[in-house]
């Protein structure tokens, strides 16, 4: 568990980080996202102290790591895992060898060096290549191997800094269900940096979005999806946008004096797969769907739509009606396009 109160970091008159609160409950995937200068990096070098903070506390597993001597932080660091962008591997040592490092450093027998690393190498598919050198592996598996290096000391936590950056989609989902079986076999309390959204649904519990060095938006994937119509919101789970003509108006999904356009948003964790027909026979007009996306976050289903509409309805029923099926329905226009993000 990983818990972070009031923690501020300042370079001279500089504050990356103000005053941030954030907790990650044992056995939990966290996902960190931001724009670049954010403070994702600082925050990540916070928790395992590569940075004092200049004010707050970190505690992990119940142990306040900030005010420990540099002795004592040594003995800490061993309950946090650390994985880098593009795994920060040795290039003149094996996989094998990189991955004994820590290992070597605590000052284990050999015979149980040699019996870690081995089942270390195989939880993450690596065994077979155990004895090749950096520059032999590919992206995935120099990554792989960073990963058993981080696990070498048997953390109850795992810090992932951008894991997946630069690899292709398969070797990317080959690496987020390493970090799923992680959790869910070994209980280890996970926290990715990323700038990829596909990364925070495919495998966060939870997520923050940190923003100019304040955490604005904290909390779990599907009910953030869910809940609003905020930045993090449509960008873990984006609708088709509509595209503007030059004179401003919507073309290919476009509203007419006959015609509304309407964007929707799952508001409940369930919604009737069938809610499309029942809401076209209650309202008693076509539904011309424009465009959508469904998917499963955090465990439940979560959508953003868009659709047409008679202009002839009242607005206050359409409302209602989609509410009683647990969805949120407002009317689009052509601002909520140049500006982005509504709520």
């Amino acid at each position: 568990m990983i818990e972070i109160t009031g923690l501020t970091k300042r370079y001279g008159s500089h504050t990356v980080l103000d005053n941030i609160d954030f907790t990650v409950e044992a056995g939990t995937i966290a996902a960190v996202v931001g724009a670049s200068g954010a403070g994702k990096s600082t925050l990540f070098r916070c928790v395992n102290l590569l940075e004092r903070p200049t004010s707050g506390t970190v505690r992990v597993d119940g142990q306040e790591l900030a005010h420990l001597s540099a002795r004592e932080l040594r003995v800490a660091r061993r309950a946090i895992g650390t994985v880098f962008q593009s795994a920060n591997l040795l290039r003149r040592l094996t996989a094998a060898q990189n991955v004994a490092l820590p290992l070597r450093f605590l000052g284990l027998p050999e015979e149980e060096i040699h019996r870690r690393v081995r089942d270390l190498l195989d939880r993450v598919g690596m065994l077979h290549r155990a004895n090749h050198y950096p520059a032999q592996l590919s992206g995935g598996q120099r990554q792989r191997t960073g990963i058993a290096r981080g696990l070498a000391t048997r953390p109850s936590v795992l810090l992932a800094d951008e894991a997946t950056s630069g690899l292709d989609p398969e070797t990317t989902g080959s690496i987020l269900r390493l970090l799923t079986e992680l959790r869910d076999d070994l209980g280890v309390t996970i926290v990715v940096i990323t700038h990829e959204m596909d990364v925070v649904r495919s495998v966060a519990d939870v997520v923050a979005h940190l923003d100019h060095g304040r955490i604005v938006e904290f909390g779990r994937v599907g009910e953030i999806v869910r809940r609003s119509d905020s930045t993090l919101s449509t960008a873990l789970l984006p609708d088709q946008p509509l595209s503007l003509s030059s004179g401003g108006e919507f073309s290919g999904g476009e509203s007419s004096a006959s015609e509304v356009v309407w964007q929707l948003r799952y508001q409940d964790a369930t919604v009737d797969p069938s809610w499309l027909s029942r809401i076209s026979r209650e309202l008693d007009t076509d539904i011309a769907l424009l465009s959508g996306l469904v998917e499963t976050v955090g465990g439940d289903r979560a959508g953003r739509l868009t659709v047409r509409l008679d202009a002839r309805l009242a607005a206050e029923n359409v409302v209602a009606v989609f509410a009683a099926y647990g969805i949120h329905a407002r009317v689009a226009s052509a601002a909520d396009e140049l500006a982005g993000v509504s709520s």
